[in-house]
Protein backbone atom coordinates (compact mmCIF):
# COMPACT_ATOMS: atom_id res chain seq x y z
CA UNK A 1 0.00 0.00 0.00
CA UNK A 2 0.98 3.47 -0.71
CA UNK A 3 2.76 5.51 2.01
CA UNK A 4 0.45 8.29 0.49
CA UNK A 5 -2.90 7.67 1.97
CA UNK A 6 -5.50 10.59 3.84
CA UNK A 7 -6.29 10.17 7.07
CA UNK A 8 -9.81 11.51 6.72
CA UNK A 9 -9.21 15.17 8.77
CA UNK A 10 -12.79 16.41 7.91
CA UNK A 11 -14.25 13.46 9.72
CA UNK A 12 -12.54 14.04 13.27
CA UNK A 13 -11.02 17.69 13.46
CA UNK A 14 -9.92 17.17 16.89
CA UNK A 15 -6.14 18.23 17.05
CA UNK A 16 -5.96 17.15 13.37
CA UNK A 17 -3.02 19.70 12.46
CA UNK A 18 -0.77 16.78 14.05
CA UNK A 19 -1.77 14.39 11.38
CA UNK A 20 -1.18 17.06 8.50
CA UNK A 21 2.31 17.81 9.58
CA UNK A 22 3.06 14.21 10.10
CA UNK A 23 1.76 12.36 6.85
CA UNK A 24 2.71 12.38 3.32
CA UNK A 25 -0.06 12.97 1.79
CA UNK A 26 -0.80 15.99 2.97
CA UNK A 27 2.70 17.21 2.74
CA UNK A 28 2.09 16.16 -1.30
CA UNK A 29 -1.23 18.67 -1.13
CA UNK A 30 0.73 21.36 0.35
CA UNK A 31 3.73 21.00 -2.56
CA UNK A 32 0.83 20.49 -5.56
CA UNK A 33 -1.50 23.53 -4.09
CA UNK A 34 2.19 25.33 -4.20
CA UNK A 35 3.04 24.36 -8.03
CA UNK A 36 -0.27 25.44 -9.33
CA UNK A 37 0.11 28.76 -7.59
CA UNK A 38 3.81 29.31 -8.99
CA UNK A 39 2.64 28.12 -12.39
CA UNK A 40 -0.21 30.07 -12.73
CA UNK A 41 1.47 33.08 -11.67
CA UNK A 42 3.96 32.41 -14.38
CA UNK A 43 1.45 31.59 -17.10
CA UNK A 44 -0.15 35.07 -16.32
CA UNK A 45 2.83 36.83 -16.47
CA UNK A 46 3.98 35.78 -19.90
CA UNK A 47 0.88 36.46 -21.38
CA UNK A 48 1.01 40.14 -19.63
CA UNK A 49 -1.80 39.74 -17.71
CA UNK A 50 -1.93 41.55 -14.30
CA UNK A 51 -2.81 39.45 -10.84
CA UNK A 52 -5.18 41.79 -8.39
CA UNK A 53 -5.60 42.39 -4.82
CA UNK A 54 -9.52 41.66 -3.76
CA UNK A 55 -11.43 41.53 -0.84
CA UNK A 56 -13.75 38.59 0.56
CA UNK A 57 -16.64 40.31 1.16
CA UNK A 58 -19.33 41.68 -1.03
CA UNK A 59 -22.40 43.44 -1.25
CA UNK A 60 -23.10 42.03 -4.75
CA UNK A 61 -22.94 38.19 -4.86
CA UNK A 62 -22.73 36.53 -7.97
CA UNK A 63 -24.98 33.45 -6.46
CA UNK A 64 -27.57 33.14 -6.11
CA UNK A 65 -28.68 34.68 -9.57
CA UNK A 66 -32.13 34.10 -9.39
CA UNK A 67 -33.66 31.17 -11.67
CA UNK A 68 -31.29 28.32 -12.26
CA UNK A 69 -29.37 29.16 -9.01
CA UNK A 70 -27.22 26.06 -7.87
CA UNK A 71 -25.60 27.48 -4.79
CA UNK A 72 -26.01 29.71 -1.51
CA UNK A 73 -25.13 32.39 -0.48
CA UNK A 74 -22.97 33.13 3.03
CA UNK A 75 -24.42 35.95 4.84
CA UNK A 76 -22.39 37.70 7.71
CA UNK A 77 -22.74 40.83 9.65
CA UNK A 78 -19.86 43.25 9.82
CA UNK A 79 -20.05 45.40 12.25
CA UNK A 80 -24.22 45.62 12.01
CA UNK A 81 -23.78 45.37 7.70
CA UNK A 82 -24.86 42.60 6.32
CA UNK A 83 -22.77 41.59 3.71
CA UNK A 84 -21.06 38.57 1.65
CA UNK A 85 -18.72 36.37 1.55
CA UNK A 86 -17.56 35.93 -2.03
CA UNK A 87 -17.98 32.74 -3.84
CA UNK A 88 -16.60 34.65 -6.74
CA UNK A 89 -15.35 37.53 -6.90
CA UNK A 90 -15.59 37.73 -11.08
CA UNK A 91 -17.33 40.86 -11.28
CA UNK A 92 -14.20 42.70 -9.76
CA UNK A 93 -11.76 41.03 -12.22
CA UNK A 94 -13.68 42.61 -14.98
CA UNK A 95 -13.51 45.81 -13.26
CA UNK A 96 -9.51 44.91 -13.19
CA UNK A 97 -9.68 44.60 -16.97
CA UNK A 98 -10.94 48.28 -17.18
CA UNK A 99 -8.82 49.65 -14.96
CA UNK A 100 -5.46 47.83 -16.48
CA UNK A 101 -6.82 47.48 -20.12
CA UNK A 102 -5.18 43.63 -19.42
CA UNK A 103 -6.33 40.58 -18.87
CA UNK A 104 -6.70 40.34 -14.94
CA UNK A 105 -6.73 36.95 -12.49
CA UNK A 106 -6.04 35.71 -9.03
CA UNK A 107 -6.25 32.49 -6.89
CA UNK A 108 -8.74 32.98 -3.87
CA UNK A 109 -11.28 31.50 -1.18
CA UNK A 110 -14.57 31.17 -2.10
CA UNK A 111 -16.93 30.56 0.33
CA UNK A 112 -20.46 28.84 -0.29
CA UNK A 113 -23.79 28.26 1.96
CA UNK A 114 -24.17 24.02 1.04
CA UNK A 115 -23.34 21.00 2.87
CA UNK A 116 -20.13 19.46 1.95
CA UNK A 117 -19.90 16.14 0.47
CA UNK A 118 -17.29 14.13 -1.26
CA UNK A 119 -18.08 16.64 -4.25
CA UNK A 120 -18.50 19.52 -2.74
CA UNK A 121 -16.76 22.14 -0.58
CA UNK A 122 -18.00 25.16 1.45
CA UNK A 123 -15.05 26.74 1.18
CA UNK A 124 -12.73 25.84 -1.05
CA UNK A 125 -10.11 27.74 -3.86
CA UNK A 126 -10.48 29.43 -7.21
CA UNK A 127 -8.35 29.85 -10.17
CA UNK A 128 -10.44 32.80 -11.77
CA UNK A 129 -9.40 35.04 -14.57
CA UNK A 130 -10.80 37.49 -17.14
CA UNK A 131 -9.88 38.21 -20.44
CA UNK A 132 -10.84 40.60 -23.41
CA UNK A 133 -12.45 38.69 -26.45
CA UNK A 134 -15.02 36.30 -26.39
CA UNK A 135 -15.94 32.68 -25.47
CA UNK A 136 -13.79 31.19 -28.11
CA UNK A 137 -10.63 32.84 -27.06
CA UNK A 138 -11.21 31.84 -23.69
CA UNK A 139 -11.95 28.11 -23.88
CA UNK A 140 -8.63 28.23 -25.77
CA UNK A 141 -6.58 30.07 -22.80
CA UNK A 142 -8.12 27.36 -20.49
CA UNK A 143 -6.46 24.84 -22.78
CA UNK A 144 -3.33 26.26 -22.49
CA UNK A 145 -3.63 26.86 -19.17
CA UNK A 146 -4.50 23.73 -18.21
CA UNK A 147 -1.69 22.17 -20.47
CA UNK A 148 1.08 24.37 -18.84
CA UNK A 149 -0.12 23.28 -15.28
CA UNK A 150 0.48 19.43 -16.20
CA UNK A 151 3.53 19.80 -17.39
CA UNK A 152 4.80 22.18 -14.94
CA UNK A 153 3.66 19.71 -12.23
CA UNK A 154 5.17 16.80 -14.24
CA UNK A 155 8.46 18.38 -14.09
CA UNK A 156 7.99 18.30 -10.27
CA UNK A 157 6.06 16.01 -9.04
CA UNK A 158 5.79 13.17 -11.28
CA UNK A 159 8.11 10.72 -8.89
CA UNK A 160 5.79 11.68 -5.66
CA UNK A 161 2.43 11.19 -8.25
CA UNK A 162 3.62 7.93 -8.81
CA UNK A 163 4.53 7.07 -5.37
CA UNK A 164 0.91 7.78 -4.38
CA UNK A 165 -0.01 5.33 -7.10
CA UNK A 166 -1.02 7.66 -9.96
CA UNK A 167 -0.74 6.71 -13.31
CA UNK A 168 1.04 9.58 -14.99
CA UNK A 169 -0.42 8.73 -18.56
CA UNK A 170 -3.68 10.86 -18.68
CA UNK A 171 -1.38 13.33 -17.28
CA UNK A 172 1.54 13.43 -20.03
CA UNK A 173 -1.16 13.48 -22.61
CA UNK A 174 -2.46 16.89 -21.27
CA UNK A 175 0.80 17.89 -20.90
CA UNK A 176 1.69 17.86 -24.49
CA UNK A 177 -1.26 19.58 -25.21
CA UNK A 178 -4.28 17.36 -24.77
CA UNK A 179 -7.42 16.24 -26.20
CA UNK A 180 -9.77 18.49 -26.49
CA UNK A 181 -13.46 17.85 -28.06
CA UNK A 182 -16.39 20.23 -28.02
CA UNK A 183 -20.19 19.56 -27.97
CA UNK A 184 -23.08 21.80 -27.49
CA UNK A 185 -25.21 21.57 -24.75
CA UNK A 186 -28.28 20.66 -27.60
CA UNK A 187 -25.92 17.72 -28.84
CA UNK A 188 -25.23 16.35 -25.33
CA UNK A 189 -29.27 16.28 -24.67
CA UNK A 190 -29.19 13.79 -27.90
CA UNK A 191 -25.69 11.46 -27.02
CA UNK A 192 -27.57 10.96 -23.88
CA UNK A 193 -30.75 10.35 -25.31
CA UNK A 194 -32.08 12.48 -22.70
CA UNK A 195 -30.69 10.62 -19.46
CA UNK A 196 -28.94 12.59 -17.21
CA UNK A 197 -30.94 15.52 -17.95
CA UNK A 198 -32.75 17.41 -15.63
CA UNK A 199 -35.66 19.61 -16.59
CA UNK A 200 -36.94 22.36 -13.91
CA UNK A 201 -40.76 22.08 -13.77
CA UNK A 202 -42.78 24.78 -14.21
CA UNK A 203 -42.54 28.06 -16.56
CA UNK A 204 -40.20 29.42 -17.63
CA UNK A 205 -38.48 25.48 -17.40
CA UNK A 206 -34.59 24.95 -17.92
CA UNK A 207 -32.63 22.10 -18.19
CA UNK A 208 -29.25 21.00 -16.90
CA UNK A 209 -26.70 18.10 -16.94
CA UNK A 210 -26.80 16.63 -13.83
CA UNK A 211 -23.62 14.61 -12.47
CA UNK A 212 -24.81 11.41 -13.97
CA UNK A 213 -25.19 13.26 -17.38
CA UNK A 214 -21.57 14.73 -16.74
CA UNK A 215 -20.36 10.85 -16.03
CA UNK A 216 -22.10 9.40 -19.26
CA UNK A 217 -20.82 11.94 -21.36
CA UNK A 218 -16.90 11.24 -20.30
CA UNK A 219 -17.65 7.37 -20.74
CA UNK A 220 -19.11 7.85 -24.28
CA UNK A 221 -16.56 10.98 -25.49
CA UNK A 222 -13.84 10.57 -22.82
CA UNK A 223 -12.59 13.74 -20.74
CA UNK A 224 -11.65 17.34 -21.61
CA UNK A 225 -14.80 17.82 -23.21
CA UNK A 226 -16.19 20.95 -23.67
CA UNK A 227 -19.91 21.11 -23.09
CA UNK A 228 -21.10 24.76 -24.46
CA UNK A 229 -24.27 27.01 -25.23
CA UNK A 230 -26.54 25.76 -22.19
CA UNK A 231 -29.83 27.32 -21.64
CA UNK A 232 -29.63 30.52 -20.18
CA UNK A 233 -32.26 30.12 -17.70
CA UNK A 234 -29.77 27.53 -16.01
CA UNK A 235 -26.70 30.16 -15.23
CA UNK A 236 -25.91 32.94 -14.03
CA UNK A 237 -27.14 36.33 -15.29
CA UNK A 238 -23.97 37.77 -16.25
CA UNK A 239 -23.56 34.95 -19.33
CA UNK A 240 -24.00 36.83 -22.65
CA UNK A 241 -26.46 35.73 -25.04
CA UNK A 242 -25.55 33.37 -27.69
CA UNK A 243 -28.72 33.65 -30.10
CA UNK A 244 -31.40 36.49 -30.95
CA UNK A 245 -34.00 34.54 -28.52
CA UNK A 246 -32.21 34.84 -25.80
CA UNK A 247 -32.71 31.16 -25.15
CA UNK A 248 -28.83 29.84 -24.58
CA UNK A 249 -25.92 31.42 -22.97
CA UNK A 250 -22.54 31.97 -24.56
CA UNK A 251 -21.02 29.55 -21.63
CA UNK A 252 -19.24 26.48 -21.53
CA UNK A 253 -18.08 23.71 -18.87
CA UNK A 254 -14.93 21.45 -19.69
CA UNK A 255 -15.38 17.90 -18.27
CA UNK A 256 -12.74 15.48 -16.95
CA UNK A 257 -12.00 14.25 -13.46
CA UNK A 258 -15.07 14.60 -11.18
CA UNK A 259 -17.05 16.25 -14.24
CA UNK A 260 -17.05 19.96 -14.26
CA UNK A 261 -13.76 21.51 -13.34
CA UNK A 262 -13.69 24.40 -15.13
CA UNK A 263 -16.75 26.87 -16.12
CA UNK A 264 -16.31 29.56 -18.26
CA UNK A 265 -18.20 32.02 -20.43
CA UNK A 266 -18.46 35.18 -22.25
CA UNK A 267 -20.01 38.19 -20.53
CA UNK A 268 -22.72 40.97 -21.71
CA UNK A 269 -21.48 43.96 -23.78
CA UNK A 270 -23.86 46.29 -23.52
CA UNK A 271 -26.07 47.49 -20.86
CA UNK A 272 -29.19 46.68 -22.52
CA UNK A 273 -28.75 43.50 -22.35
CA UNK A 274 -27.79 43.03 -19.10
CA UNK A 275 -30.40 44.69 -17.71
CA UNK A 276 -32.39 41.83 -19.93
CA UNK A 277 -30.67 39.20 -18.52
CA UNK A 278 -31.49 40.44 -15.16
CA UNK A 279 -35.07 40.75 -15.48
CA UNK A 280 -35.70 37.37 -17.25
CA UNK A 281 -33.79 35.90 -14.11
CA UNK A 282 -35.72 37.52 -12.12
CA UNK A 283 -33.25 38.98 -9.94
CA UNK A 284 -33.69 42.95 -9.14
CA UNK A 285 -31.28 45.42 -10.86
CA UNK A 286 -30.51 47.62 -7.55
CA UNK A 287 -27.67 46.09 -6.07
CA UNK A 288 -25.99 45.49 -9.51
CA UNK A 289 -26.81 49.13 -10.24
CA UNK A 290 -22.51 49.79 -10.44
CA UNK A 291 -22.34 46.39 -13.06
CA UNK A 292 -24.49 48.04 -15.29
CA UNK A 293 -22.98 51.58 -14.67
CA UNK A 294 -19.73 50.06 -15.87
CA UNK A 295 -21.18 48.78 -18.73
CA UNK A 296 -22.36 51.84 -20.18
CA UNK A 297 -19.19 53.95 -18.86
CA UNK A 298 -17.00 51.83 -20.58
CA UNK A 299 -18.39 48.77 -22.71
CA UNK A 300 -15.63 45.78 -23.34
CA UNK A 301 -15.79 42.27 -24.40
CA UNK A 302 -14.76 40.07 -22.17
CA UNK A 303 -14.75 36.75 -21.07
CA UNK A 304 -13.35 34.70 -18.19
CA UNK A 305 -13.10 31.29 -16.48
CA UNK A 306 -13.09 29.19 -13.41
CA UNK A 307 -11.09 26.64 -12.19
CA UNK A 308 -11.87 24.57 -8.74
CA UNK A 309 -8.37 23.79 -7.69
CA UNK A 310 -9.21 21.14 -5.25
CA UNK A 311 -10.85 19.62 -8.08
CA UNK A 312 -8.19 19.90 -10.02
CA UNK A 313 -6.09 18.29 -7.47
CA UNK A 314 -8.27 15.64 -7.56
CA UNK A 315 -8.21 14.39 -10.63
CA UNK A 316 -4.35 14.88 -10.69
CA UNK A 317 -4.12 12.52 -7.93
CA UNK A 318 -7.29 10.39 -9.35
CA UNK A 319 -9.30 10.43 -6.04
CA UNK A 320 -12.66 9.90 -5.36
CA UNK A 321 -13.39 12.57 -2.10
CA UNK A 322 -12.48 16.24 -2.73
CA UNK A 323 -12.33 16.64 1.27
CA UNK A 324 -9.55 15.49 1.04
CA UNK A 325 -7.47 17.91 -0.64
CA UNK A 326 -8.09 20.46 2.24
CA UNK A 327 -4.74 20.82 4.41
CA UNK A 328 -7.26 23.17 6.94
CA UNK A 329 -10.43 21.00 6.91
CA UNK A 330 -13.90 23.42 7.13
CA UNK A 331 -17.33 22.98 7.54
CA UNK A 332 -20.28 25.68 7.62
CA UNK A 333 -21.81 25.22 11.11
CA UNK A 334 -18.61 24.01 12.74
CA UNK A 335 -16.08 25.81 14.97
CA UNK A 336 -12.80 23.79 13.80
CA UNK A 337 -9.59 25.37 15.05
CA UNK A 338 -7.13 26.14 13.97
Amino acid sequence: MSTYQPAGIWKNTLNYQREVMSNPWYRLIAELQNSITELTVDFWRARGARNTYLPVTTGSISSPMGLGSDSLPVQVDLFGQPTYLADSMQFMLELGCRITGKDTYYIMPSFRGEDIDARHLSQFFHSEAEIRGGLPEVMRVVEEYLTYLAAGILERQASELRAAGRDLTEIEVLANGGKFRTITFEEAVRVLDGEGIHTEPGEPGWRTLTHAGERRLMERLGEFTWVTHFDHLSVPFYQAFADGDRGTAANADLLFGIGEIVGAGERHESVDDLVEALAIHRVDLEPYSWYADMRRTDPLRTSGFGMGVERFLMWLLNHDDIRDMQLVPRENGKNIVP
